[in-house]
């Protein structure tokens, strides 16, 4: 149980974690919509924010203060480290001193690449986005040697042989197409590295700029280069339901 001086009741926890009034909050804990550690939680239960595993409808919510997620626009030309040993511009100058807590990049980009990383302090879930067992899908938009026939799309989504195994796309489409360069949005769930670039020198249309849109749910969006932002309630939620952590 949690100890007196960390339990809060349960409606202000849920308020403080943006999921509505207090008022609501209330309503949606006698509506039998709220579960806290496996069991349904009833009006007047206390917890602790901290360490309490809260869902609402069947979606965790994140209650704990400490806990910070973060989708950043990485630049071209910025390595994807914290801590570069070799002095290299890293993601570290783009946060500058805006968080206390240590914040660990989920997956990586090449230094040319650039688009959405997520980071966060929370190991578990990082670790199961990370996981390919988990199988969670990543959308590119590449700029491409062209002009590109109708089979390339059909050739990746068939499978392409690598160095280190077959690899294929879950889906391919052609955004644009200007002379000798096109623009076309490639989804896969593959996490080897350089795995678009080298898929795409495999079928004879080398990449000459990556960007990386989306990461499962979350999406770039409008977001600057170089700049970053929280992710909403329900972006950390559609992150679990995506490693599989909701209840049914």
């Amino acid at each position: 149980m949690p100890q007196a001086d960390t339990a809060e009741r349960l409606q202000k926890v849920l308020a403080a974690a943006g999921v509505g009034s207090r008022r609501a909050c209330e309503d949606l804990i006698f509506r039998r919509r709220v579960t806290v550690n496996g069991r349904v939680a009833k009006l007047g239960d206390k917890v602790d924010a901290a360490t309490a595993e809260i869902y609402v409808d069947g979606q965790r919510v994140i209650t704990n203060t400490k806990l910070v997620y973060v989708a950043l626009n990485k630049p071209r030309g910025v390595v994807s480290s914290l801590d570069d040993e070799k002095g290299r511009s890293e993601l570290a100058n783009f946060l500058q001193d805006n968080f206390e807590q240590r914040l660990f990049h989920v997956g990586r980009l090449d230094a040319e690449s650039e688009g959405l990383l997520l980071l966060t302090n929370d190991g578990a879930l990082a670790h199961k986005l990370m996981h390919p067992s988990y199988e969670i899908a990543k959308t590119y938009l590449a700029e491409v040697v062209g002009p590109l026939p109708r089979t390339v799309g059909r050739r990746l989504q068939g499978g392409v042989e690598l160095e280190d195994g077959p690899a294929k796309v879950d889906s391919f489409r052609l955004v644009d197409a200007i002379g000798k360069t096109a623009q076309v949005e490639i989804t896969l769930h593959e996490g080897r590295k350089h795995i678009v670039r080298r898929m795409m020198d495999e079928v004879g249309h080398p990449v000459t700029r990556l960007i990386r849109t989306a990461v499962g749910p979350i999406r770039l969006g409008d977001l600057r280069p170089g700049g970053f932002r929280h992710l909403s309630n329900a972006e950390v939620a559609a992150l679990f339901k995506a490693v599989g952590d909701e209840q049914d």
